[in-house]
C-alpha cells in the first residue's frame, strides 16, 4: 500500500485555491503510483470557525470536486472539510473517503470538539466511528483532537489494519502529536497514519506538519518535516495481522 501524505499549507478560507492545489497533488500522487492520497482536517479553508464561509450544504461543490479527482486519477482519497445540513446553524467537521471510482464510501464526523477554541459552538460532534476498506485494507479515520481519546481507537481496533488521523495540530504541541500517534499504534497493534498541515493560518497559529506513519510495533516508517507538502511512503497492511498473531495482546 503506497500513500501520499499531503501536508497542505492551506490558504485561509480560500476553497478555490486549496482545491486547485489538491488537484495538483492528486495528479502527482497518481503519477507516483500511490494507492491513496490523504489531505488534512478542514484542508479547503484552514481551521476556521466562520461557518457561513467554510461550510457547504450536504455533498456540494467541494465533495463533487474531490469525487472527480479520485475518479480521474483512479486513486483512493481521504479529505477533511466542513459540511452542514439545510437549516442548521452549526456545521460538521468531517472526513470523507472516496474510492478509485470517485464514490464516497464512508464519512466520519469529528467526535471531540477542541475546547480551547469552543469548537463545539460552531460544529456538531459526531456520534460514531467509521470503518471502511481502502482497496482491501480495512481502515478507520479520526480527526485531530480525537487523538487524545484512546477509547475511540480501541473500539475499532479489532476491525481494521490501519487508522488515519487528519489534523490541524499546532506546532507548540508537536511532541504530543508524535507521542500520541505512536501510542495509538502500539496499543492497537496496527498502522497509524497522521497527516497534519504546515504553515501559519489566519489566526496566526503555526503548524509543524510532522506527518507520521507508525507500524503495529510503534516503529516510525515515515517522518515528514515542517515544510514539505508532498510525502510518500509504503507499507504492507498484512503486518498488522502478523503482529497480532505473534503478540496476542488485544482483548
Amino acid at each position: 500500500m503506497k500513500l501520499a501524505l499531503i501536508q497542505l499549507d492551506s490558504a485561509w478560507e480560500m476553497k478555490k485555491i486549496n482545491l486547485e492545489r489538491a488537484a495538483f497533488f492528486a495528479g502527482k500522487s497518481a503519477l507516483e503510483n500511490c494507492d491513496v492520497v490523504v489531505f488534512p482536517e478542514l484542508f479547503t479553508t484552514g481551521f476556521s470557525m466562520n461557518i457561513p464561509v467554510i461550510a457547504e450544504e450536504g455533498f456540494g461543490e467541494t465533495a463533487s470536486y474531490l469525487s472527480a479527482l479520485a475518479r480521474q486519477n483512479s486513486i483512493n482519497l481521504i479529505a477533511g472539510f466542513a459540511m452542514k445540513a439545510p437549516g442548521e446553524g452549526r456545521a460538521r467537521n468531517m472526513a470523507v473517503i472516496y474510492d478509485r471510482k470517485g464514490r464516497p464510501t464512508a464519512t466520519y464526523t469529528k467526535m471531540h470538539s477542541f475546547p480551547l477554541v469552543q469548537e463545539n459552538e460552531f460544529f456538531i460532534e459526531g456520534t460514531g466511528a467509521a470503518v471502511f476498506d481502502i482497496d482491501t485494507m480495512p481502515s478507520s479515520v479520526f480527526i485531530c483532537y480525537d487523538l487524545r481519546f484512546p477509547e475511540l481507537f480501541r473500539d475499532v481496533a479489532g476491525r481494521v489494519q490501519a487508522m488515519f488521523v487528519i489534523a490541524n495540530w499546532p506546532s507548540e504541541r508537536k511532541e504530543h502529536w508524535e507521542i500520541l500517534l505512536k501510542a495509538r499504534a502500539i496499543e492497537n497493534q496496527c498502522f497509524v497514519i497522521g497527516v497534519n498541515r504546515t504553515g501559519i493560518d489566519g489566526n496566526g497559529i503555526a503548524y509543524s506538519g510532522a506527518s507520521r506513519i507508525f507500524d503495529p510495533l510503534g516503529n516510525v516508517i515515515c517522518a515528514a518535516d515542517d515544510t514539505e507538502e508532498f510525502v510518500t511512503a509504503e507499507f504492507n497492511p498484512a503486518e498488522t495481522d502478523l503482529t497480532r498473531s505473534a503478540f496476542p495482546f488485544l482483548p
